[in-house]
């Protein structure tokens, strides 16, 4: 549903009039018949709004308990939720059955295995510089490890519980989260990123630093999104961007599956726009892809306000972000009309805005270093080999790494 003139007016004057105690002011003749009628669905509505958001912000500060930075400790219980399946021990069976959804990997005597074939080779690489560097210090074990999009193992369709390690997940799956490949090498391909993203050590220092160049102050006030038509959920927020150009700037750009003006909602491709150019806004935008988005934890570093949508699609540093400290949350089936009145809710609290965009950037900056990254590697493989109940066979049809 559009947002006509006429109602978004009306509902900017509510607002104002709510944030300034006069509840009780009639709208504007020069606002139009539509406004006046429903003026006061219009301030109980805002008063209502304001209050909801109020109490959500106050309780989450209220039980917020910062992490400590050490030994990567932010991220323990997603590493402890995903082992607790296998806590009676991984026999080879469920090896078997993990391997067939997965790419082979083993660590003989501090060195690192792997078989012949890789569905991709930039991914493979991305993993294998951690496991790599870790391994002289590692026991023996063998892994298998899922480098397509989506997670393998549902227990809700039934299937055995193994242990096959996955980017990301929902809650219902077996699969265990490891640190996505695009923090250092692979991740979404694109003219900007022609070999992937990557190389998450040097974008924290690119994007902070775009961040300080384009400071609160300084920040375009408006929401802003690019990115493909992967799902539907973003389509609500592009055609808002459509008919309030002045709040919203959203577009589709093309990706690897675009055939026609149809995937960008008929309308012309729009370039893709560098992550440091994100920082010239507000408030940015993060919707799930296929899975989850590679693009969350590069927004945070522009120090603006993030709104991310839906909450089922994990990376194993989602879960020590929290609603409304580091982010606003945004649910998936939000109507344009929704999204417009959390934008409009920040304008009107912009210092608030502030506070959150801050602690979102203090959060990611302190905790999701290249050492996090490392420290979470080493802290699960350790822990994945305790859980292993037969003995490690060296298999020589494996390349070493």
């Amino acid at each position: 549903m559009f947002l006509n003139t006429n109602t978004l007016l009306c509902i900017l004057s509510v607002f104002a009039l709510v944030q300034s105690g006069e509840k009780e002011s009639m709208c504007s003749s020069s606002i139009g018949d539509k406004c006046t009628e429903n003026h006061n669905k219009y301030s109980k509505e805002a008063n209502d709004w304001h209050s909801r958001i109020k109490n959500q912000i106050q309780q989450a500060l209220d039980e917020y308990k910062p992490c400590m930075a050490k030994n990567c400790s932010c991220h323990k219980d997603v590493l402890e939720k995903d082992l607790l399946p296998f806590k009676g021990g991984i026999t080879k069976e469920m090896f078997t059955l993990a391997q067939s959804k997965g790419t082979k990997y083993q660590i003989i005597d501090g060195k690192l295995y792997r078989q012949k074939d890789c569905h991709f080779p930039a991914r493979c690489a991305g993993i294998e510089h951690y496991i790599k560097s870790l391994s002289p210090k590692l026991p023996n074990m063998e892994l298998a490890i899922n480098t397509r999009d989506w997670p393998q193992l549902n227990r809700e369709w039934g299937h055995k519980p193994a242990p096959v390690f996955s980017f990301s997940k929902t809650k219902e799956y077996y699969d265990i989260m490891y640190p996505a490949w695009s923090f250092w090498e692979g991740g979404p391909a694109i003219a900007l990123y022609p070999t992937g993203i990557g190389r998450w050590d040097q974008h924290r220092l690119s994007i902070s630093s775009a961040g300080d160049k384009w400071p609160w102050d300084k920040k375009e006030d408006k929401g802003f999104f690019r990115g493909s038509r992967t799902n539907e959920e973003r389509d609500a927020l592009i055609l808002l961007s459509r008919s309030n150009p002045d709040v919203v700037d959203a577009k589709y750009t093309k990706n690897q599956a675009w055939k026609s003006d149809a995937d960008t909602l008929f309308a012309d491709p729009a370039k893709e726009v560098s992550f440091e150019d994100h920082c010239k806004y507000k408030y940015l935008f993060n919707y799930r892809g296929v899975a989850a988005s590679f693009r969350l934890k590069h927004l945070f570093l522009c120090k603006s306000l993030v709104f991310h949508v839906g909450e089922d699609w994990l990376e194993f540093f989602y879960p020590s972000l929290k609603p409304w400290i580091h982010y606003v949350p945004l649910s998936p089936k939000a109507s344009q009309e929704e999204i417009m009145k959390y934008i409009m809710y920040f304008k009107e609290h912009d210092s608030l805005a502030k506070e959150i965009a801050e602690r979102g950037f203090q959060h990611i900056w302190d905790h999701l270093t290249d050492k996090d990254v490392e420290c979470y590697w080493r802290q699960l493989l350790k822990k994945y080999s305790k859980l292993v109940k037969y003995d490690i066979v060296k298999d020589y049809n494996l390349e070493k790494i």
